[in-house]
């Protein structure tokens, strides 16, 4: 049997040994098909930008999501460097990382790192919104693609402009 989206699994009744109504769609690899989304990051906040960013690599918005399989669609972000960040972040937000020694503990503001490379702060908000998994280490590296600048060499993907949350559709 078949449903809308491929086979159709049946749960079985743990009690009586027969099986429910209710049915759970398993995507397979073969059925997966990832779409290209293009962001323009300018002006947008960046913690509203990176969670339907992280929304969109895992696949979340289809309604074919299945969590240990990678079905969700590429996004290109362009204009990081005009990433918005609120409150007082741009004076108070730091990066952490260690060494590997004792003692040295390295903080960066992320003032300095929207300077020498912005697309850095979008992909490191975008990991802290993922599962640490190696499904979504792919994600990141494979599938994110963030540019300083306007422009992005993905142009033979024909992405489509992914439509954000904003504050008038609220």
């Amino acid at each position: 049997m078949t449903g809308p989206y491929g086979p159709v699994r049946y749960r079985v009744c743990q009690k009586y040994g027969r099986t429910k109504g209710m049915k759970t769609y398993t995507l397979k690899t073969a059925d997966i098909k990832h779409d290209w989304w293009i962001v323009d990051a300018a002006g947008q906040p960046l913690g509203r930008l990176a969670s339907r960013i992280a929304q969109v690599l895992r696949g979340k918005h289809k309604p074919t999501f299945t969590p240990y399989v990678n079905g969700g669609d590429a996004v290109i972000v362009i204009n990081a460097e005009k990433v918005k960040l609120t409150g007082r972040k741009i004076e108070q937000k730091r990066y952490f990382r260690h060494t590997g020694y004792m003692g040295h503990e390295r903080f960066t503001p992320v003032q300095n790192v929207l300077n020498k490379h912005p697309e850095r702060v979008i992909e490191k908000a975008v990991w802290g919104m993922l599962p640490k998994t190696t499904l979504s280490r792919q994600h990141v590296k494979q599938m994110l693609k963030v540019y300083a600048g306007p422009t992005h060499p993905h142009a033979a993907q024909q992405p489509a402009p992914l439509v954000l949350v904003t504050a008038a559709a609220k």
